[in-house]
């Protein structure tokens, strides 16, 4: 029966019985390993159940053996087809993919259901032993690769992004981006090409790409879809100067392709004090050493707009519409009769 017609259980029939191949031991480790009869565990709770222990990395090298094991079982079985497909893809991406792009590209490829478990495909994966799985490393994904890949290359790649990206002190067009890595990194590997660039800095997990289209530093906190103060003050230091609220939210749209609404960019920068308002709706950021417009001067532009007096409540909800400050601080300000006179009970204008 061809993988390609089968489903789910099929794959799970399969490979149970390549695991009753194994001794109790390989198959008990690997059971947990991918959760095939409960919650998967970790390396540490499978090295603790051991009398005596092992160590974490001896857990590796037996699994790994073990995997290599089950991969001359697949070679005799319809599962073979993972094996294939996998290789395809690899293929496909200039010979490295990050682990789970491969393992969904691979479901999709075969028409399985997305419920299948993705650790058992990703043991008949790794069982290939002409495909080779990259070991944990701090801030890289993990990741499949065809042998030949220069390990050299992807770290000689990514530094040349980030150096590129350092110098820019900007987000930058993924395209534009490649091709000066390209030229940088031609003389020593001539081979390299764009998509294999794409697929190398895919792993690292301090470069952001946004659709395919954007790339940036993850430090820079750019483009966070959840924090809206960050695209704020993205946009003002590319602007480099103080800016009116409804400006800021349509340089938003205009740089991030990403609309939002004027009074919730206006809320933003009302509460948090990475911003100052330093004229009527005008704001800077904090670093920038801009005097802030303080309550009175709010509150004299207030009433100058109104033109007549005005009540105490009716001057308190115009600031808090500008001013995220104590009611309390407002009566204060409202006493300042350098600039206010009280015309009557609960009743101020202008100093004339």
């Amino acid at each position: 029966m061809s993988i390609n017609s089968t489903k789910n259980k099929n794959v799970l029939d399969f490979f149970s019985k390549i695991l009753e191949s194994l001794s109790e031991k390989e198959r008990s480790v690997i059971e947990r390993r991918i959760w095939l009869n409960g919650d998967r565990e970790t390396l540490q709770s499978i090295w603790n159940s051991f009398s005596p222990p092992i160590t974490r990395e001896r857990i590796r090298q037996l699994e790994d053996t073990w995997i290599k094991k089950i991969g001359r079982i697949v070679k005799t079985t319809d599962l073979n087809n993972i094996h294939k497909i996998a290789e395809e893809i690899l293929k496909e991406h200039w010979w490295l993919l990050v682990k789970e792009k491969l393992i969904n590209a691979t479901i999709k490829s075969l028409w399985l259901e997305e419920n299948i478990n993705n650790n058992i495909v990703e043991i008949i994966i790794q069982s290939d032993y002409e495909l080779l799985k990259s070991k944990p490393k701090l801030w890289v994904l993990t990741y499949f690769h065809l042998p030949g890949i220069s390990k050299k290359s992807l770290d000689v790649i990514h530094k040349e992004a980030v150096n590129i990206l350092k110098k820019k002190k900007d987000i930058m067009k993924t395209e534009v981006l490649y091709n000066m890595i390209k030229s940088n990194i031609d003389k020593e590997f001539p081979n390299s090409s764009i998509p294999f660039i794409d697929s190398v800095l895919d792993i690292y997990q301090d470069i952001i790409k946004w659709e395919g289209v954007f790339i940036w530093l993850e430090k820079w906190k750019i483009l966070n879809p959840k924090t809206l103060k960050d695209k704020a003050i993205y946009v003002m230091r590319k602007e480099k100067i103080p800016m009116h609220f409804i400006e800021i939210s349509n340089k938003i749209t205009n740089y991030l392709w990403d609309k939002v609404k004027v009074s919730t960019i206006h809320n933003e920068l009302i509460r948090n004090n990475e911003f100052v308002l330093i004229w009527r709706w005008i704001y800077a950021l904090k670093d920038w050493w801009f005097t802030p417009w303080t309550v009175i001067d709010v509150i004299a532009d207030i009433l100058q707009k109104n033109g007549e007096a005005m009540s105490t409540e009716e001057i308190v909800n115009e600031v808090l519409k500008t001013r995220n400050v104590k009611k309390t601080t407002i009566y204060m300000n409202l006493q300042n009769k350098n600039v206010i006179d009280r015309v009557w009970r609960n009743y101020y204008q202008l100093k004339k």
